[in-house]
């Protein structure tokens, strides 16, 4: 029997037939990938509660030709704050359903992994706020899949000094000469576009370890708002769900 052992979040848990599960995993060995736990919707199994999102821990797979197999789980983290967190648990599910969209099977899934994984432990820090906390990851996600604006330079005449104006459309920071012919988009201050060159450029571990005022808040918004307009082309349902129950 060939095993595998992987450490990695549950995604997403779908039910197959009578008993059985079929998980999204997001792994740090293999990226994202399709298992089955067997029997995980009986009430006596084994895998019953590891088998919902955001559970975090050591997976052992069965690999077989077309799929894989839980053989055993040890789970490190089941993030029961989000799971008694109704508004919690959409901002995770969001997350995780943004996770799926991006991340690849079959490749290196560290950073997504670790990112998802920071990202959930946030919610926990009060001080940070959940806009802020939704915001960071947006950005960052579409950072590591190579998607992010352009916030250290115009991205037309490369220029360093007088970027203020965010044009989504342009694919990021516009100076003013530039922003004659291409159109302004959204004018912010040097405290928002400071504050997008760190969640870019920080390491993962120290994305939340700051807060902003409610005026760079609210342009943080509105430049994310526009840009994953363009860069995110799946509606998320989980996404839905949450702007329309809070």
């Amino acid at each position: 029997m060939l095993t595998t052992a992987v450490m990695g979040m549950v995604l997403s848990a779908m039910p197959i037939g009578d008993y059985d599960k079929r998980l999204v995993l997001l792994t740090k060995e293999k990226g994202k990938i399709t298992t089955f736990a067997k029997g995980a919707r009986k009430p006596s199994s084994a895998f019953l509660a590891c088998s919902q999102p955001f559970s975090f821990g050591e997976f052992v797979l069965y690999e077989g030709r077309s799929s894989y197999n839980i053989m055993s789980v040890e789970i490190k983290n089941y993030f029961e704050e989000l799971r008694k967190d109704m508004e919690g648990a959409y901002y995770g599910m969001y997350f995780c359903e943004l996770t799926d969209y991006f991340a690849h099977e079959n490749e290196d899934g560290t950073e997504y992994l670790k990112l998802l994984y920071q990202s959930l432990r946030a919610f926990g820090q009060e001080q940070i706020g959940r806009k802020l906390i939704r915001r960071i990851f947006e950005l960052r996600i579409l950072a590591l899949n190579g998607e992010a604006p352009q916030v250290f330079q115009c991205v037309k005449c490369r220029k360093t000094e007088d970027i203020y104006n965010f044009n989504s459309n342009a694919g990021g920071m516009i100076c003013t000469e530039c922003g004659k012919n291409i159109g302004k988009g959204l004018f912010i201050s040097d405290s928002t576009l400071y504050t997008l060159q760190y969640i870019i450029t920080s390491p993962i571990e120290k994305l939340y370890t700051f807060t902003v005022t409610e005026a760079v808040l609210q342009e943080l918004i509105e430049c994310m708002e526009a840009y994953t307009r363009i860069y995110i082309e799946k509606p998320m349902k989980s996404l839905e769900l949450l702007e329309k129950l809070f």
